[in-house]
């Protein structure tokens, strides 16, 4: 490969990522990106859900050494803070030794990331182009200007999709490609963001270093902290059903709802009604597709090859790992792309699937568990053990979340495991009482 010229359609998060990795390998990067300069424009709020970086996320921004421009925009959180409807309140540490998650907005990350990669010569960026055309056997990309509908005919040497779950890069292969396997699924929620503004000093009107969750049963709400004080919302609901979004039309309906379910948050939402009626309801998706290469020269990365659900807060964290892969297999196989693609679709697909379910999976657990007296038992004796034997028993949200060197899969596989192990640990009778025994660690022994 010669030139080493790329056309990277995206320029999200992980097209941002991957284009800085691939400009530091010497490749000619080229990227167009449908939306107006985010970094210019007023972008319309309401539909963002803040990001939580964790491990897999960090091992990728440092594998290009801007993980600590990063870190200025980020704040870490320790556990989850579970707010009851009675008004109390518990807080859940996420893993031990004050393991965090960060809280970022996925604006500030995606503009910092942009202007990351513009720093590197052999990065361009163009706005407001669509991608309308793929023609692979020439490997040239059309792109039209959303202004001037001008169109843009560029040949290269490899083409990458990192265009979202809603990839025009991935329809073109779906349309060229004979049995490309392609499944959509959304959940009966949908979600609308909020907020909950600094106070008179610009302090935090909650703990700072937490998650905070509003657990409800069949819906829920979260609120991630920012660095200028606020926290993002983002009320988790049914489309239809008795409480539901359907359900909540009048400025009586919403007010009635909110001081009902979150007592403790009204107070601390001086824009809740006009922020709710004028703020979209946005629905969650799961996309799974295959293949996730072509002709050894299109590779489609991130959202655009495995669109996953939020609640394991490991979207953007599984596209900057698709990133670190595709660095090591350039490395491994000295830029040789017809044994890169295949073995990075090899690699990545099924870690892609596994994050995709345990993401829906997590849904439940954060939405109807959290408050779960039974459920924070398990999750107690979980740590225990696993405090005594951690050569044996790693929890599977550490796995996910604090261990880069393990697989989605395998983590998916070893939780699948370990909650058959605690099912038959929790129907032992008096296991409120003696869930540190003795007793229960040999018979958690006995199972593995």
């Amino acid at each position: 490969m010669s030139n080493k010229n790329v056309t990277l359609v995206g320029a999200g998060l992980v097209g941002s990522l991957l284009s800085i990795y691939l400009a530091k390998r010497g490749y000619k990067v080229n990227i167009f990106e449908r939306r107006p300069d985010m970094r210019k424009a007023t972008i319309s709020a309401g539909k963002s859900i803040n990001l939580a970086l964790s491990d897999r996320g960090w091992k990728g921004l440092e594998g290009v050494g801007i993980d600590n421009e990063i870190r200025k925009i980020a704040i870490p959180m320790y556990g989850r803070f579970i707010h009851h409807k009675n008004e109390t309140t518990a807080f859940q540490p996420y893993g031990k030794d004050n393991q965090a998650i960060y809280s970022v907005s996925r604006a500030d990350i995606n503009m910092k990331l942009m202007d990351l990669a513009e720093q590197q010569s052999n990065i361009k960026i163009q706005f407001d182009e669509r991608c309308t055309h793929i023609d692979r056997a020439n490997l040239e990309t059309h792109f039209e200007n959303n202004t001037s509908k001008e169109i843009t005919k560029l040949k290269s040497d490899l083409l990458f999709g990192a265009d979202g779950a809603f990839a025009a890069s991935r329809l073109n292969m779906q349309l060229s490609t004979d049995r490309f396997e392609y499944n959509q699924h959304y959940i009966e929620a949908g979600y609308k963001e909020l907020i909950i503004p600094p106070g008179a000093n610009g302090e935090f009107l909650m703990e700072k270093n937490a998650l905070h969750i509003w657990p409800r049963g069949s819906f829920m709400m979260i609120a991630l902290p920012n660095v200028d004080g606020n926290f993002t919302c983002t009320l988790f609901l049914p489309f239809e059903g008795e409480k539901s979004f359907a359900n909540l039309k009048t400025q009586e309906q919403i007010k009635l709802f909110f001081e009902t379910e979150f007592p403790d948050a009204v107070p601390l939402m001086p824009t809740l009604l006009t922020d709710f009626i004028h703020n979209p309801v946005a629905s969650l998706v799961t996309v799974k597709c295959f293949p996730w290469t072509f002709d050894n020269r299109i590779g489609l990365i991130g959202d655009a090859a495995h669109a996953i659900v939020p609640f394991f807060g490991q979207g953007m964290n599984c596209g900057f790992e698709d990133c670190v892969v595709l660095n090591d297999l350039m490395e491994k196989h000295n830029e040789n792309w017809n044994e890169i693609f295949p073995e990075y679709e090899s690699l990545r697909k099924p870690d892609g699937d596994a994050i995709a379910d345990l993401a829906v999976a997590n849904f439940v657990e954060m939405r109807d568990k959290t408050g779960n007296p039974a459920f924070l038992l398990q999750k107690k004796i979980e740590a225990n053990f696993s405090a005594k034997h951690p050569d044996k028993w790693i929890p599977l949200y550490s796995m996910v979340t604090y261990s880069p060197h393990i697989r989605y899969s395998t983590a998916m596989r070893e939780g699948q495991k370990q909650e058959a192990i605690m099912q038959k640990i929790m129907a032992m009778p008096g296991i409120d009482t003696k869930w540190d025994s003795e007793d229960v660690e040999k018979a958690m022994l006995q199972y593995l």
